[in-house]
């Protein structure tokens, strides 16, 4: 069984024009309640029970049945609320259409689940981020005398006896890019050093979700107002506010951006952050360099650029900002979202307390 096949069904493919449509939910969400709808149906029906389904059929014992399967499967209370949230979704939006006559899930109540702390850098700990793409293009080596007897960005690769053999150097040929000693070679590192402070700068400045960075375009900055309109989740729209430091580095990145020749534009909207073949930057790439950055600056690797949204907000919090105004600028639905960062700041002002009060 697979999402193609209950897409057949009649409720699900009904649902799903729901969510596209009235929602505006994202491919990734769709995918989401697929897969969820998907799990319940073949601890339901089994994995042979093809479509249309007998949705009218399933009860709040069927529904004590998928939480106990979920269990089982020793999947946490975040994954199993999550499951039940979708399906709660689902059944709802069938009632709503008379498809049945009663929501299942109605009455089940989520599992009570613990509240992990956010992973915060200390201001620091920030700074010491934000320096590690120049210091790791530092790290490169210079451009040998005959480096402009060297093939051009798009030229094949060198023998293998000119290979980097350095991490950045590595990480050029895996771009696209020639040995780093060449001219074109130093001038793509040069610009990622660039580049890539600047996207460390935005996210820590904005507190905006890596996704939002990536969709950014040309056109959605303003750079007078010093303000960024971003689409965050449900394609909601939002002005995210930008810092002197980050809007010096994009600055920056855009006008060296424009003097690279080994890069094509594109068709479409021209995306502010770019890899070596024009395209859009995706979510996946911004993991990987926030990670080789975090290793440089000698912090745990396994933060995701999510960490500095978190830090964002923590700081603003720190500093005596509102909660209102940091809900707003993270673009949170709910307010309760938001709550999450004052049990972070509560429980930095106890270790403060217990590291410095002679009676602590």
């Amino acid at each position: 069984m697979s999402a193609p096949i209950i897409m057949h069904d009649p409720c699900i493919g009904h649902f799903v024009r729901y969510l596209e449509g009235e929602r505006n939910a994202s491919g990734h969400t769709i995918s989401s309640y697929l897969v969820d709808l998907e799990q319940f149906i073949r601890t339901q029906w089994g994995a042979e029970a093809r479509p249309p389904y007998a949705w009218s059929d399933v009860d709040k014992f069927s529904a004590r049945k998928f939480i106990v399967h979920c269990q089982k499967q020793a999947a946490v209370a975040t994954t199993v609320n999550r499951k039940l949230s979708s399906l709660r979704s689902f059944f709802k939006f069938l009632n709503r259409e008379e498809y049945i006559t009663q929501n299942p899930f109605a009455g089940v109540i989520s599992l009570k689940r613990g509240k992990p702390l956010p992973k915060v850098l200390t201001l620091q700990e920030v700074i010491r981020l934000l320096e590690a793409p120049r210091q790791v293009a530092a790290e490169a080596p210079a451009g040998e005398p005959d480096a402009a007897k060297r093939p051009a960005c798009n030229a094949v690769r060198p023998p293998a006896a000119l290979r980097a053999t350095t991490r950045l150097q590595r990480y050029a040929q895996h771009c696209g890019q020639v040995w780093a000693g060449s001219t074109a070679g130093r001038l793509w590192l040069d610009y990622v050093a660039i580049r890539d402070t600047a996207i460390l700068e935005i996210l820590y400045s904005t507190g905006m979700r890596v996704s939002e960075l990536a969709g950014m375009n040309e056109s959605d900055i303003d750079m007078l107002a010093s303000v960024v309109k971003v689409r965050g989740k449900g394609k909601k729209e939002r002005l995210c506010l930008l810092g002197k430091p980050a809007v010096r580095a994009l600055q920056t990145a855009l006008e060296k951006r424009s003097t690279l020749t080994g890069v094509s534009k594109r068709a479409g909207p021209a995306p502010v952050f770019v890899g070596h073949t024009g395209g859009r930057l995706t979510t996946r790439s911004i993991e990987r360099l926030m990670k080789r950055y975090l290793i440089r600056a000698n912090l745990d690797p396994h933060m995701s650029p999510h960490a500095l949204r978190h830090s964002f907000a923590t700081h603003l919090l720190d500093a005596g900002a509102d909660l209102r105004s940091v809900q707003e600028l993270l673009g949170h639905a709910s307010l309760s979202t938001t709550q999450i960062y004052t049990h972070v700041t509560v429980e930095r002002l106890k270790q403060v307390y217990n590291e410095a009060h002679p009676r602590a």
